[in-house]
């Protein structure tokens, strides 16, 4: 099998595949911050915010994708930093709107919530061919099971919330998404702690 250079193919679907994440990711933050400000919910805000780290973690795993073993560690560690980060910051702006209050529209919960789930699915097909690649690769992985999760969470909240009239099982949604993308973060860092 002359002129086949396996890993260079390997490499190039790998960028392929992060690319295309990217985008999708990079699409859905913007299309879901908007309509989580205009629908108040703090559910819709916390799965945008898991889009950007989303995109940020694809990124950096796009740059370390052709580089060393090392690069990519060091691309799953600052992934798991950025994605405890980004669950902080959403549990601050859940004890927001705990405390001024909130209207959140289910219906535009609802709707956002189908989109951006069905976006993550067609994620998690692609990258699930690479999820016993590099440990970038496993972070991008991590990310988008987590991001399935939040999204039915966002769609549970939103039917929650007009079967209730009450802005609880949102701001619930929030601190739940919240608590898995904080939990995705440790893992990532639990994982590269070990070198895997």
């Amino acid at each position: 099998m002359s002129g086949c250079d396996c890993a260079e193919d390997a490499v190039g679907l790998e960028q392929r595949t992060l690319i295309a994440l990217l985008t999708i990711n990079g699409v859905m933050f913007i299309a879901e911050v908007m309509v989580g400000w205009i629908a108040e919910s703090t559910a819709l805000l916390a799965d945008s915010l898991d889009m950007l780290a989303d995109a940020a973690v694809y990124g950096m795993a796009l740059y370390a994708a052709s580089r060393s073993g090392g690069t990519q560690q060091t691309a799953a560690r600052v992934s798991g930093v950025l994605q405890i980060v980004l669950g902080l910051g959403v549990l601050g702006e859940v004890f927001r709107r705990a405390l001024f209050g909130s209207e959140p529209t289910s219906q535009l919960m609802i709707g956002a919530g189908v989109i951006a789930l069905a976006a993550n699915l067609i994620c998690l097909r692609l990258i699930s061919k690479h999820r016993d690649g590099g440990a970038h690769m496993r972070a991008s992985w991590i990310f988008s099971k987590n991001d399935v999760i939040a999204n039915t969470g966002v769609i549970a909240a939103g039917l929650l919330v007009m079967a209730s009239s009450s802005s609880i099982p949102d701001l619930v949604i929030g601190v739940a998404i919240a608590s898995v993308v904080l939990w995705g973060g440790v893992r990532i860092l639990q994982r590269t702690a070990e070198g895997r």
